[in-house]
């Protein structure tokens, strides 16, 4: 595939517009990836015909929300919630009415999701970023160092299969995921952010013996398939969300791939 062909495939340029919910629907694990800017009015989270054949959205899905703006609000079947940036909210399935809404609309939230088939009900919880579980890895030597963040999992809000979080880079620090890992149990999906106009990450894709390099800037996020590796390098440091969903939540649960496999 040429590099416009992978990015048509795997790549979300454009999910933020100004006062629209914008989604994008993949046949890997039937995810749903989708970006919210309430920022004139709230804005409802509906069902698609097509894709999901579904009265309203969590039906028979849950998702998690993560905000990347200013402080918003998300109205879970008349339960508010309060996000500040970098806080997520946990939504389980049969839930009704998902609105969101911005604090100030001259300063509106970005709010970023991911969505997953359910088949069991779990209660919504909201995760603030100063609570979420925290590991670091990687080291200054290896340009390397940063933080975990974990937030949907088995030990902090509860889910059917979604597992979800992010990754800060301490200034210094570029590389993210490497060693590199496939995950051949479950699709995951990153969306990049915190990236200055003038940087990019380069984001590395493809199975181990035959790697792909996609151009990422800020706010764009790349689906990776079961059987691709996820990494990448950034000019300068950044953060990520990242969203995981197939057959099991444990996080170690990956195939791990020797520097000198990568081709």
């Amino acid at each position: 595939m040429t590099t416009q062909e992978l990015r048509k495939a795997f790549v979300l340029e454009r999910l933020f517009h100004a006062d629209a919910i914008s989604m994008v629907y993949c046949d890997s694990d039937r995810a749903i990836v989708g970006g919210v800017v309430p920022a004139s009015a709230p804005l409802q989270l509906l069902a698609t015909d097509k894709e999901m054949s579904a009265k309203f959205f969590t039906e028979r899905r849950e998702l998690g929300v993560v905000n990347l703006g200013a402080e918003g609000k998300i109205t879970a079947d008349g339960a508010e919630y309060k996000l500040a940036a970098k806080d997520m909210l946990y939504i389980g399935r049969g839930v009704k009415d998902v609105v969101f809404a911005s604090m100030n609309a001259g300063k509106p939230a970005v709010f970023y999701f991911v969505s997953f088939p359910a088949h069991a009900a779990f209660p919504a919880a909201l995760v603030p970023y100063g609570k979420a579980d925290r590991t670091t890895l990687g080291n200054a030597e290896g340009a390397s160092k940063r933080t975990i963040c974990k937030y949907i999992h088995p030990n902090g809000a509860k889910s059917c299969q979604l597992v979800m979080g992010l990754t800060d880079l301490e200034p210094g620090s570029v590389w993210n995921t490497m060693s590199a890992h496939t995950h051949q149990r479950r699709t995951e999906v990153y969306l990049y952010f915190g990236i200055d106009p003038d940087s990019v990450v380069l984001h590395l894709m493809g199975k181990p013996d035959e790697t792909r390099g996609l151009i990422l800037r800020n706010q764009q996020a790349v689906i990776s398939p079961s059987w691709s590796i996820h990494c990448g390098a950034g000019t300068r440091s950044y953060s990520f969300v990242w969203a995981m969903g197939g057959e099991n939540q444990e996080f170690s649960d990956m195939d791990g791939v020797a520097m000198q496999e990568l081709l």
